[in-house]
C-alpha cells in the first residue's frame, strides 16, 4: 500500500514539474511585446517616438481641432473641486472663470494656493495650462492639487479650448504650418549636404574679379 501511495506521489509531483516546465518555456517563447506599427489606432493611445517617448502634437494644432462640447464634458471631473460660472465662489478649487491669461496662482477672491504653485509665475498660457493639467504635481512640485492629470493629449486641448471661452476668449495660437522650414541655425549645412557653393567661393589671387591689373589685361585680349 506504501509502495503503490509513493508510486502516486511521485508520478503527481514529476507531472507537476513537468507543467510548470512548460509554462515557463511557453511564457518566453510566446512573449507578445507592442508591435512598433500599430495596426488600427486605439483612441487615448498615443504614437511613441523612435526614441521611446510619447510624440504629442504641439499644443497650437491640437486646439485648432478642439472640441468645446466635449471640453465641457470632461470639465465636469473638475467640478467636484471648481466652480466656473462668472462670479461664482471658490469651493475646494479656485473659480475658474476667466482664468487663462490671469497671473498663476494670484487673484481669486484671496485663494489661498499652494506656494509651489505660487513659484511658478507667470500667466496661463496654453502651453503652461497643456503642462499643468498633463501632470499638477511635476507642474508644480508641492501643489495642493490632488488631481492625477489627464493624460490624453486631445481631451486636455478640448479642455483649455472651454476654460478660454468662459471668460477669457484669448486669441488661439496658429499652429505651425505642415511642412515649415527649419528654423534659423538648424538648416543643414550646404557644404556637407553637397549643396551648391557656387555663390560661396572665394576668388583666387589673380582673377580678374580679384586683381584690377589682371581684369584690364583680360579685357585688352578679349577674355
Amino acid at each position: 500500500m506504501d509502495n503503490r501511495f509513493n508510486t502516486i506521489a511521485g508520478w503527481a509531483l514529476a507531472g507537476g514539474i513537468a507543467a510548470l516546465g512548460l509554462s515557463i518555456a511557453s511564457g518566453m517563447y510566446f512573449h507578445a511585446e507592442r508591435p512598433e506599427h500599430m495596426g488600427y489606432v486605439i483612441e487615448g493611445v498615443e504614437e511613441a517616438s523612435e526614441g521611446g517617448a510619447v510624440a504629442v502634437a504641439p499644443i497650437a494644432t491640437r486646439l485648432a481641432s478642439a472640441d468645446l462640447a466635449k471640453g465641457e464634458a470632461s470639465f465636469k471631473k473638475c467640478m467636484a473641486c471648481h466652480t466656473i460660472a462668472s462670479g461664482g465662489a471658490n469651493g475646494i478649487g479656485p473659480n475658474l472663470y476667466g482664468t487663462m491669461g490671469e497671473a498663476i496662482a494670484q487673484g481669486k477672491a484671496g485663494f489661498a494656493f499652494s506656494d509651489a504653485l505660487k513659484a511658478v509665475g507667470g500667466s496661463w498660457d496654453f502651453d503652461k495650462m497643456d503642462a499643468w493639467l498633463s501632470n499638477p504635481r511635476k507642474f508644480a512640485s508641492g501643489t495642493k492639487m490632488t488631481f492625477a492629470g489627464i493624460p490624453d493629449a486631445q481631451e486636455r486641448a478640448n479642455v483649455i479650448a472651454y476654460l478660454n471661452s468662459q471668460g477669457s476668449n484669448l486669441p488661439l495660437p496658429a499652429p505651425p504650418a505642415a511642412g515649415a522650414a527649419p528654423a534659423e541655425g538648424n538648416a543643414t549645412d550646404e557644404h556637407a549636404a553637397g549643396g551648391n557653393l557656387s555663390n560661396e567661393a572665394t576668388p583666387a589671387e589673380g582673377m580678374p574679379s580679384k586683381d584690377p591689373a589682371a581684369k584690364a589685361q583680360a579685357e585688352k585680349k578679349g577674355v
